[in-house]
């Protein structure tokens, strides 16, 4: 089983709230999550976020992850004509490519016309990460595309879940498993008037939850190797943390500390606040 843990690095809870404190606040407790338990993942960009802290994208960075681009401002592309679409790509690449290679693309909202498709390879862009299973779109999908499609096994609020509701559907999904999270879920929502799925479970329980969904793959699915995204591009590329390979064994990383101040618990919180 591959899975490709992937986060939209964009405002809070867009369109409803223009802040960043997801990126602020979250992004650092998901390096350590990740880092702690020795998985790679991609980061979808915005390229306002980039031209706004630079400090994290180099953090992400220097963490092995890859960065991909998320378009320039968070606008939907539904909403863009083509001259608005290419624009919001290449704006957004200057800034990206400023850090380093690009090569993975997700519309907002997980929805880019069709038609546009060339506009990602014209500029660079060899994977595609916007489709979604579970929308209508994916139905409707080009039999040819001119970029590899990566699409999104789940939507983020189902591994926020309680556990004898998201295992299950999570055990159904199929190879590669897609998933994806954004930084302000990991921030407390929970006692504002947003939309239900933009504040239950969020912050810290987010959080507990994620690392439950990680390590319990290797419990659940037998041999797993994490990926990222421009992995797809040739078999085994891309970057990699820890073992000089792509192939990550969870079991083997339990024991291992990852500061002085915070060893690794072998329990996976089977009693938390995520059951």
């Amino acid at each position: 089983m591959d899975i490709v843990l992937t986060v939209d690095m964009e405002p809070d809870c867009p369109p409803f709230l223009n802040t960043f404190k997801g990126i602020e606040q979250g992004t650092e407790k998901l390096l350590s999550l990740f880092g702690r338990l020795g998985v790679p993942a991609t980061f979808f960009f915005t390229g306002m976020v980039a031209q706004a802290y630079p400090h994290i994208v180099k953090q992400v960075l220097d963490a092995g992850h890859e960065i991909g681009c998320h378009g320039d401002s968070h606008t939907p592309f539904t909403q863009l004509d083509r001259h608005g679409a290419a624009k919001e790509i290449t704006d957004s690449l200057a800034v990206l490519r400023r850090f380093e290679r690009v090569v993975s693309f997700r519309a907002p909202n997980l929805v880019f016309p069709e038609i546009y498709l060339n506009l990602l390879a014209e500029n660079g862009i060899l994977i595609d990460s916007s489709l979604a299973r579970y929308k209508m779109g994916y139905l409707f999908r080009t039999k040819n595309p001119p970029v590899k499609r990566l699409p999104v096994s789940a939507t983020s609020s189902v591994l926020r879940l309680p556990g004898w509701i998201r295992t299950p559907y999570l055990g159904a999904l199929s190879s590669p498993m897609v998933l994806f999270v954004h930084p302000w879920e990991f921030v407390d929502f929970r006692h504002t008037n947003l939309r239900l799925d933009c504040r239950f479970k969020t912050g810290d329980m987010a959080l507990d939850c994620l690392e439950q969904v990680i390590s319990g793959f290797d419990k659940k699915n037998g041999p797993i190797t994490f990926k990222q995204a421009r992995d797809y591009i040739t078999p085994g590329g891309g970057k990699t943390i820890g073992p000089q390979s792509d192939r990550f064994s969870l079991k083997s990383r339990l024991s291992k500390r990852y500061s002085k101040d915070e060893p690794w618990k072998t329990d996976m919180l089977s009693t938390g606040v995520c059951e």
